[in-house]
């Protein structure tokens, strides 16, 4: 059989575009690499650009796909200059696994998902061919049309684009913990490990540490900045329960940002949709899932899809660009001093017996 669309990739990016595109008539394949052995490494939470876009499709999560406890507010540590401030932030704490499958519930049963990975992708004879290895064996499948929504490590994008932005890579341990105390997110600096972010989130039972490190001596950089948390927190996260890692991309200039053409299209992180300050993508998947199924739901042809995709992203692309901007404001270390030590935009935290 020779599909007329294979989506690479099964997260919010390609549940979105699935969705929309559901009713064309169409013949659509998508490959799901995720599994509840191999989730993606991620945080977790959803932040206000994405609850905007699900408020727009007039989403409602239901409650397993939520964890605990729900978010209010991050507290910022800086471990070089040992300064502490608290934002006020809106994030809904949730599964990110349990997320994924929620939007690809959404789409029809009609509608054929393949549990496996992409191994390779070539264009021969008008067609793309792909290799699969699904349930153990390899597979050959054809289509007309290609789409990588497989992140930063897409295949798609490196079969048939060959540039990559910067990129890092992203590692998190979880813990159990017996008593969550404040704060329940914590975003931390450490000029010394990684010249990105890390983070400390609660999720029910459990505690993650995690952060971006650069490609060379990760795991050693992870580690270190890992024990001087633990003295700067005076708190021992004890034996981790798993460790995850993957890539994650950094876009730094407009062309970082690759659509697609030739009937091959980007959306999420393989098109480099993701904030170079926080990392946050969900929003970029989803509002770029939406934005390539309004080209192919209103063009038929592969330059006219093209076309309409890359001009509908250019608004997505600026937004994204500005984010590099505020990045440097973030990561660079004698600005963040500076904005950490006159405590512009953050709040101060009340006793209990202080809320009337």
């Amino acid at each position: 059989m020779i599909y007329d669309i294979i989506i690479i990739g099964a997260g919010p990016a390609a549940a979105t575009f699935a969705r929309r595109v559901a009713a064309s008539g169409k013949s659509i394949l998508i490959i799901d690499g995720q599994s509840d052995v191999r989730p993606k490494p991620c945080g977790g939470l959803l932040a206000p650009d994405a609850q905007k876009l699900f408020a727009h499709f007039d989403f409602v999560l239901p409650k397993d796909v939520l964890v605990d406890p729900q978010i209010f507010s991050v507290k910022t540590i800086d471990l070089v200059s040992r300064r502490v401030r608290y934002y006020q932030r809106y994030y809904m704490n949730m599964n990110r696994l349990a997320f994924d499958r929620f939007l690809l519930s959404l789409i029809p049963e009609n509608m054929q998902i393949l549990q496996g990975r992409c191994l390779k992708a070539e264009k021969r004879n008008g067609l793309f061919e792909l290799e699969i290895l699904a349930a153990g064996e390899k597979q050959s499948l054809q289509c007309r049309k290609l789409i990588g929504a497989d992140g930063a490590e897409s295949i798609v994008r490196r079969s048939f684009f060959k540039s990559m932005p910067m990129q890092y890579i992203a590692i998190q341990q979880w813990f159990r913990h017996n008593d969550a105390s404040n704060p329940f997110y914590s975003c931390i600096f450490d000029a010394k490990t990684s010249e990105s972010c890390s983070w400390m989130i609660y999720k029910d039972e459990y505690v993650i540490y995690g952060g971006c490190f650069a490609k060379k001596g990760s795991r050693a950089a992870f580690d270190e900045q890992k024990s001087r948390l633990e003295q700067f927190l005076k708190q021992d996260f004890g034996e981790a329960v798993k460790t995850e890692a993957c890539l994650v991309n950094r876009p730094r200039k407009m062309s970082d940002f690759i659509t697609g053409k030739g009937g091959v299209y980007l959306i999420g992180e393989a098109a480099g949709f993701i904030s170079a300050s926080s990392f946050e993508g969900i929003s970029s998947a989803i509002k770029s899932g939406s934005l390539l199924a309004d080209a192919f739901l209103q063009h038929d042809d592969e330059k006219s899809i093209a076309k309409a995709y890359h001009r509908s992203t250019l608004p997505l692309r600026c937004k994204l660009m500005t984010k590099t901007v505020k990045r440097w404001f973030m990561y660079t270390p004698w600005v963040r001093d500076i904005l950490l030590r006159t405590g512009i935009s953050s709040i101060a935290l009340s006793p209990d017996n202080d809320i009337k």
